[in-house]
């Protein structure tokens, strides 16, 4: 279907935020009223794989006079790297893009369990403690069991639990499944969404994909990068700067806010109104939530 948009939103804009629906930490109300508090006036709530709390967090978006834009953090894989793929504005509905998220969460499942078994054996950790930790219907990650670590006193946060236990050098990680880039672009574009590589330019070159499979996205229908981020390095924002000028692609900006798991604040990076007006213009998918 297609969907009329109008410009009734209004900024400074975030569209990179988790809830307890995936591994932030607090509920969807909460994440979009601590936005406010510090200034935003549009959001979206990207919770990974699912879309579970996105009817909350738009009725707490109305009650404050905010603009809703509901999205998704999609996981992909190319080679060796993890990527996360943005998706705003997509059908919920859309049946290959419901299977492959299904898919996804349930091998996330299986993978944090059988980490915690890993641990388990040299640590005091139980699957409950890390179900203790979780959201009824909560995408299951590392995350949680980051918190399950703190929780039984073994780190003191999550950024030490990452740094050591659950870091891949300690020998505990395991792989999980997750679509390569250039099919989760496409299953966010064929259900009407718009599809935005989330910090694509972390520290070390190796860490970006290369400039030829980038491309290929774009001509996959890639709308964007998320460019403003405070991983992506400055020479990593300039090479992405330039990409999106030649191709003609969305650029946003935002703060990838976990709550009290990660020390990102809301708005600590902003996306400009003529980039959502161009993000909302693009998606096919559903509609924004206005006040």
């Amino acid at each position: 279907m297609v969907v009329e948009h109008s410009r009734r939103f209004a900024g400074p804009a975030d569209l990179h935020l988790h809830s307890n629906q995936s591994d932030g930490t607090e509920s969807p109300a909460e994440v979009v009223r601590q936005a406010h508090a510090y200034g935003l006036r549009t959001v979206a709530l990207t919770d990974h794989d699912r879309t579970t709390g996105w009817a909350e967090a738009a009725e707490a978006a109305h009650g404050l006079g905010m603009t809703f834009i509901p999205g998704m953090e999609l996981s992909a894989k190319h080679e060796w790297r993890s990527v996360h793929v943005l998706g705003y504005l997509f059908d919920p509905d859309d049946g290959d893009l419901r299977a492959e998220t299904e898919r996804i969460r349930s091998d996330r499942v299986g993978r944090a369990e059988r980490i915690v078994r890993s641990i388990g054996r040299d640590y005091d950790l139980h699957w409950d403690d890390v179900l203790a930790q979780t959201t009824t219907d909560a995408t299951v990650g590392r995350p949680h069991i980051a918190d399950a670590l703190v929780a039984r006193g073994i780190v003191r946060d999550r950024t030490e639990a990452f740094d050591g236990i659950l870091h891949p050098r300690e020998g505990y990680y395991e792989p999980h499944y997750a679509p390569d880039p250039l099919t989760a672009v496409r299953l966010i574009t064929n259900a009407g969404g718009v599809a935005i590589i989330a910090h694509p330019v972390t520290a070390g070159r190796d860490r970006m994909m290369p400039v030829p499979f980038i491309d290929r996205l774009v001509d996959a229908g890639l709308g964007g990068f998320e460019v403003d981020h405070r991983e992506n390095t400055e020479a990593g924002k300039a090479l992405l700067r330039d990409i999106a000028t030649r191709r003609g692609l969305i650029v946003t900006g935002s703060s990838d806010y976990h709550g009290t798991g990660k020390p990102n604040r809301p708005g600590e990076n902003t996306t400009s109104d003529d980039m959502v007006e161009r993000l909302i213009a693009k998606a096919t998918g559903s509609t924004p939530s206005y006040p």
